[in-house]
């Protein structure tokens, strides 16, 4: 046996020394290697550097041959025999001994991999929006533009109708056109949502969308409880600054107002729920969603002011009731299709407050803060023409004039505005992935330029023909509303008013209608441009400075005439729509002047040098 034993173990050390002479000659003749370093060592702090090797398709091949030869059977035969032999203290104490190996190449190749597949590339570039994807998305989106004016509308028509004086019809001026403002100022809460909940989508975080919805919609909540505490509780002393000493003193004016608004304040808390779900999914563009749930509003307030004003004569109160009611129904409607598109969850998880968001109210907040400064501005230049136009010398025909048109000029607005909603939601998907992109190169490399990433570069083609198209839409819709608006005072002023000098003074005006109009177009595209851009503070500061000039420059030179007012209004629209166009495109007059003399020279140019002009 010992013998046999000794014949054994000879042989397979001869076995051992022929396969390692056959290796030895692969490597000499260039055949491919069974294990060889993939790279270089690569250490991790705190862990133990290790070289990793892999196998290729040929040597893995010759791996199998040899494995399933005798002599590969001999010699993992020798290898188990010689590991089964160790004392089991001697390998427990080698184990503990040796650092813990890890296979760091692997590691730095899932990571490479993972930021290769989250870095930003051309073919993730979205398909350009048609016109028909825009048309389908903003003639619902108007829709909901209109839905609070025409609450507001509805009210005005059932009393004016109903009631037999005109005192009624007299309070409920002031306290829709207040609540209209108010709820019109808060719509900064709208603008933050659909941005961020469209550029959540762009980057494909639907933690972060979710967040959005959540946080927009408890800082909703929240404000229109406010506010609706602050409306019950000092109703009056509001109203009567809001209207005037004179108006207050007016018997059952303040009264009336006071009651109708107080009703109204009841519906806050859901008109800014409505209005954030409303944004959420416009951002997802789905506009007739929301528009279905405003369907469901008029109903309820065209029913109520019909049953409770003209049937049980509840005047104020029963308009105001009604419109509260259609507020709550709306909200109501819109809450459960919301919930189940706008949340994997299908909740809100509005009473929650342990669940954190993943955007915080500071973040949500701190987008909003250059909106609120921006619709501020809005609000004072409307306040200071009007005012401007009450001190024009004469009879009460230049401010009746002056409220027609301004009055038109509102009506007109949403036609156009709507280009502005529509830029906001289908452009931060060209923006939003390229911003993240840029920022992380940044952080990660500190000469890294954005002008010279050709990718990037794509990408921004891409969105500036996207603007390309909005400001193209935009002059074309603008000139045609505007028009179709001037029609009115021309030739149908006897439609708005009975009184005749009034109806004289109208058509003189309907210039100013049509270029305040037409410049609303350019002025809503790039505002909407801008917001998708993240570029909400250059707006905010530009509507600050112009807001202080403004009324500098109106109560100089516009207090003559009603026309001095509204050429100073067109004015300041040229100017927020050249300097928007300016910031949104980068052709500055410098380089228009520039193009133009290059332009002029070249025929001279040719000329000079021999050839054919």
């Amino acid at each position: 046996m010992s013998l046999l034993s000794c014949n054994s173990q000879s042989a397979t050390i001869f076995l051992v020394l022929c396969l390692a002479t056959t290796r030895s000659q692969a490597f000499s003749t260039g055949r491919p290697l069974s294990l060889q370093p993939q790279n270089a060592r690569h250490s991790i702090p705190g862990r133990a550097p290790v070289d990793v090797f892999y196998v290729d398709e040929e040597s893995s091949e010759e791996q199998q041959l040899i494995t399933a030869s005798p002599i590969g059977e001999a010699l993992e035969s020798f290898q188990l025999n010689k590991e089964l032999i160790l004392d089991p203290d001697q390998v427990y104490q080698q184990q503990q001994q040796q650092p813990v190996l890890v296979d760091t190449e692997t590691e730095e190749l899932i990571r490479q991999q993972q930021e290769l597949s989250s870095a930003l590339s051309e073919h993730d570039i979205p398909p350009l929006p048609t016109m028909t994807d825009l048309r389908k998305f903003a003639l619902p989106c108007f829709g909901l533009l209109l839905s609070g004016p025409l609450l507001s509308l509805v009210d005005t028509m059932f009393v004016g109708l109903a009631s037999t004086t005109s005192v009624e019809l007299a309070a409920l001026g002031p306290a829709t056109t207040l609540f209209d403002c108010l709820t019109w100022f808060l719509s900064f809460l709208n603008v933050a949502t659909t941005n961020l909940y469209s550029s959540a989508l762009a980057k494909g975080s639907t933690e972060e969308a979710e967040g959005v919805v959540r946080t927009g919609s408890r800082v909703g909540l929240t404000i229109g409880l406010g506010i609706m505490t602050i409306l019950i509780t000092f109703c009056k002393p509001i109203l009567a600054g809001y209207m005037g000493p004179k108006a207050a003193a007016t018997p059952g004016i303040l009264a009336g107002a006071s009651t109708y608004l107080t009703i109204r304040a009841l519906s806050m808390p859901s008109f800014l729920l409505l209005g954030v779900l409303q944004s959420a999914l416009l951002g997802a563009k789905d506009s007739v969603t929301p528009l279905k749930a405003i369907g469901y509003s008029t109903i309820v307030n065209i029913v109520g002011d019909w049953f409770l004003v003209n049937q049980l004569g509840m005047g104020l109160k029963g308009a105001a009731i009604a419109t509260t009611a259609a507020q709550w129904a709306a909200t109501i409607a819109l809450i459960i299709p919301a919930r189940k598109k706008l949340m994997e969850s299908g909740k809100l998880g509005l009473l929650n407050l342990k669940r954190k968001s993943a955007i915080s109210v500071k973040q949500f907040l701190s987008f909003s803060a250059p909106v609120i400064l921006l619709l501020a501005g809005k609000l004072g230049v409307f306040g200071f023409l009007t005012q401007a136009a009450a001190r024009v010398p004469g009879t009460t025909t230049p401010l009746a004039s002056h409220q027609i048109i301004l009055s038109l000029f509102l009506f007109l607005c949403p036609f156009v505005e709507v280009i502005n909603q529509t830029a906001q939601t289908f452009l931060p998907p060209f923006y939003a992935p390229v911003k993240d992109h840029v920022a992380k190169m940044k952080q990660s490399d500190a000469t890294y330029k954005q002008k010279d990433d050709q990718v990037v570069g794509k990408w921004n083609a891409a969105s500036d023909k996207v603007c390309n198209t909005f400001l193209k839409s935009c002059f074309v819709i603008a000139a045609t509303v505007a028009t179709a608006g001037a029609v009115v005072p021309m030739s149908l002023g006897h439609t708005l008013t009975g009184d005749v000098a009034v109806q004289q003074a109208l058509p003189a005006l309907a210039k100013f209608l049509w270029w305040a109009t037409f410049l609303m177009g350019p002025m809503s595209a790039t505002e909407g441009i801008l917001l998708a851009r993240n570029k909400a503070w250059f707006l905010a500061i530009m509507y600050m400075v112009s807001t202080a000039v403004f009324p500098t420059a109106l109560f100089t030179f516009g207090t003559g005439s009603i026309a001095g007012v509204w050429t100073c209004f067109c004015l300041f629209q040229a100017y927020r729509a050249t300097l928007q166009t300016i910031r949104v495109t980068g052709v500055t007059p410098k380089k228009i002047l520039n193009k133009t003399a290059q332009v002029l020279s070249a025929p001279f140019v040719r000329r000079h040098h021999g050839l054919a002009v």
